[in-house]
C-alpha cells in the first residue's frame, strides 16, 4: 500500500484533490504593471486583493519583451524535439530541480504520473546540464536572459506583498538573491504530450494532476490556443476540490499564482490555490501543449518566518526538499 502520510499538512490536504468536479465561471483578476514605481500603491492594492481572494491573477504591461518570450518558446520546442537519448544526457537528479525528466512527476492528488516532460533550470546547479550548441544553438544565452526577466518581475510582485505584510520593501528580493549558490528559484520548460493518437482510456488521466505549487510565486507563460489550465480556490465541507475554473491562455499576459511557501511565510494571509491541467476534449486542439513556468523559491539559507509566527521557522532548503521528495520519490 502506498504511504499517503506526509510531513506537511499541505501535502496531506493535496491527497484529497483528485476528483473531476464541476466547471464554474470566475473572473481572473488582470493587473496592469505599467509605470510600476509611480503606481506601486495602486498595484499593491490590486495584487493583495487578488492574492487574498482567489490566489491567481494575470499581469499585463509586465515588462518581459514578447520577442524574448517567443524565442524562449521556440527553443523549448527545439529541445523537446531532440531524441530521447540526447535529452537523457541532462537528467533531473533527485533533490536538485535541475535537468530533464519524462513523466516522473507524481502528484499526491492522483498517484499517477503527469502526462508531460519538463526541463528545469536552477542556475547554481546547471553544470553539465545545458544542451550543447550543436543540439540547440543559443539555448543557454536566451534562457538565462529569460530567467532573469522573470526573476525581476517576480521581485516586483513580492515587493508589493512585503509592503503589505510589514516587511522591508526588498525583504523578499534579499531572500531570493540570485548572486549566491543558495539560489534555488527554477525556470521550468514544459511539454505536455500530444493526444492525437491517444486511446480513450488515456483521456481519463490528467496532463498535470491537481496540486498547489510549493514555491512563493509562480509566473506562467502559456501559448494562445493551448488551454487546459484550471483553478479551484475553494473546497467543500469534506475538504474536496469540486468547483473548477478555466484559466485562459492569453497572448502577452503572465498568469501568476501564490505558492505554499508564501502562504506559510505570510501566516496564511496569502492564498495558495489548487490548480491542474486537464486533458483536451475531443473537439479541442489535441496537439502538444507547451508552457514555461518560473518558480520564485526562497534561497536555501533563507529563513521562512511569518510576521505573526504562526508556523515554526523553516529554511528554504528544508521546505523545498520535503516538497520535491513528495512529488518525485513516491512512484
Amino acid at each position: 500500500m502506498t504511504d499517503t502520510s506526509y510531513g506537511l499538512q499541505e501535502l496531506n490536504d493535496e491527497t484529497r484533490f483528485g476528483g473531476e468536479g464541476e466547471l464554474v465561471e470566475r473572473d481572473i483578476p488582470q493587473i496592469d504593471m505599467s509605470d510600476y514605481f509611480n503606481r506601486k500603491e495602486e498595484i499593491t492594492e490590486a495584487l493583495w486583493n487578488a492574492a487574498t481572494e482567489i490566489g491567481f491573477f494575470q499581469l499585463y504591461n509586465h515588462g518581459i519583451p514578447q520577442d524574448l518570450i517567443d524565442e524562449a518558446f521556440w527553443l523549448s520546442g527545439e529541445f523537446f524535439d531532440l531524441p530521447a537519448d540526447a535529452k537523457a544526457q541532462y537528467p533531473l537528479k533527485p533533490g536538485t530541480n535541475a535537468g530533464w525528466e519524462y513523466m516522473e512527476q507524481v502528484r499526491p492528488s492522483t498517484g499517477t504520473a503527469d502526462r508531460k516532460e519538463s526541463y528545469q533550470i536552477t542556475l547554481p546547479r546547471m553544470s553539465g546540464l545545458w544542451p550543447k550548441g550543436a543540439e540547440v544553438p543559443q539555448f543557454k544565452e536566451v534562457l538565462m536572459a529569460f530567467e532573469r526577466h522573470n526573476w525581476a518581475l517576480a521581485m516586483k510582485v513580492l515587493s508589493c506583498f512585503a509592503d503589505r505584510l510589514g516587511f522591508a520593501t526588498d525583504f523578499f528580493t534579499d531572500g531570493h538573491d540570485p548572486d549566491t549558490k543558495a539560489y534555488q528559484s527554477t525556470l521550468r520548460l514544459i511539454h505536455y504530450l500530444g493526444m492525437e493518437d491517444a486511446k480513450p482510456a488515456d483521456f481519463k488521466a490528467w496532463r498535470a494532476g491537481a496540486h498547489t505549487d510549493f514555491d512563493c510565486l509562480t509566473l506562467l507563460h502559456q501559448k494562445p490556443g493551448q488551454g487546459g489550465l484550471q483553478l479551484c480556490p475553494g473546497k467543500d465541507a469534506k475538504g474536496r476540490a469540486i468547483a473548477w475554473t478555466d484559466v485562459p491562455p492569453l497572448a502577452g499576459v503572465v498568469t501568476c499564482n501564490i505558492g505554499d511557501m508564501l502562504m506559510r511565510w505570510s501566516d496564511d494571509k496569502l492564498q495558495s490555490t489548487l490548480h491542474r491541467v486537464r486533458m483536451p476534449k475531443p473537439d479541442d486542439y489535441l496537439g502538444p501543449r507547451y508552457s514555461m513556468a518560473y518558480f520564485a523559491q526562497a534561497n536555501m539559507d533563507t529563513l521562512l518566518e511569518g510576521p505573526e509566527g504562526k508556523y515554526e521557522p523553516m529554511t528554504g532548503h528544508d521546505y523545498i526538499q520535503m516538497r520535491l521528495g513528495a512529488n518525485f520519490a513516491r512512484q
